[in-house]
């Protein structure tokens, strides 16, 4: 299943009030592993920076004059969330932003039972506990040394690895490697699994040979071995693909 996580920069705490988004940033997953296809963009937001937001994420007004308006990039941020389900971070902050951002151009709102919120998740998972994206982190050991400052790309990317533990986890990576999406040139064009991790059998079916010599193995373990109770039925391990 496709999913998009997404995080966003702004310049200060009001959507009402008139405060912008400065800054996207998503990652797809495809069955909870990042593809590689990013969307990211900075933005002018036509209006001064709070100094408190700056303090947060460190964008400054000189750094944004440049950018590109939200107007200019809409079409290509929806085209790439699609119709398909996001999972976002205290989600009614970025969701009120976007859709304000797309209600000053007439477009239509983001529907909030699209959206996952992976803090409304983890509330219910860790009830009186902090739940920040920080210190879920370092509930999972996931490794947020690279967020010296808030960056919507690199929080999403982290916050995909967080929502993969929220969902059960699993025994495989992200497919993150050494370095993250957001230290990478990658382009938003990328194919779908484009840098996605190989699937490798768990287990793989076991010549009569290696069948015979793991019985044997067994029975010199005892009776108490739990191993016997699968050879005495004739249950070797077969192939499982990864994720199963």
């Amino acid at each position: 299943m496709r999913e998009i996580v997404l995080d966003t920069e702004t310049t200060g705490l009001e959507a009402r009030g008139g405060d912008r988004v400065v800054e996207i940033g998503c990652v797809e997953i495809v069955n909870r592993f990042l593809t590689g296809r990013v969307f990211h963009c900075y933005l002018n937001p036509e209006r001064p920076m709070s100094p408190d937001a700056f303090k947060v994420h460190g964008l400054s007004d000189s750094f944004l004059a440049e950018k590109p308006k939200f107007a200019e990039i809409a079409d290509e941020f929806l085209a790439f969330i699609g119709n398909d389900p996001l999972v976002i971070h205290n989600a009614s902050f970025d969701i009120g932003f976007l859709n304000a951002e797309l209600g000053r151009l007439k477009k239509p709102a983001i529907a909030i039972d699209r959206v996952t919120d992976t803090l409304l998740m983890a509330r219910r998972r860790h009830p009186g506990a902090s739940n920040s994206l920080d210190a879920l982190c370092a509930r999972y050991g996931i490794d947020n040394s690279r967020r010296t400052r808030h960056g919507a790309l690199l929080d999403a990317e982290i916050l995909a690895e967080v929502y993969a533990e929220l969902t059960g986890g699993r025994q495989s990576s992200l497919g993150l490697g050494d370095t993250s999406l957001a230290d990478r040139e990658v382009e938003p064009g990328l194919p779908v699994g484009a840098n996605a991790p190989e699937r490798r059998p768990i287990f793989t079916e076991l010549a009569a040979e290696e069948a015979a010599s793991h019985r044997a193995l067994v029975a010199a373990m005892g009776d108490k071995a739990i191993w016997k109770k699968y050879a005495d039925e004739g249950a070797l391990p077969v192939e499982a693909p990864l994720g199963s």
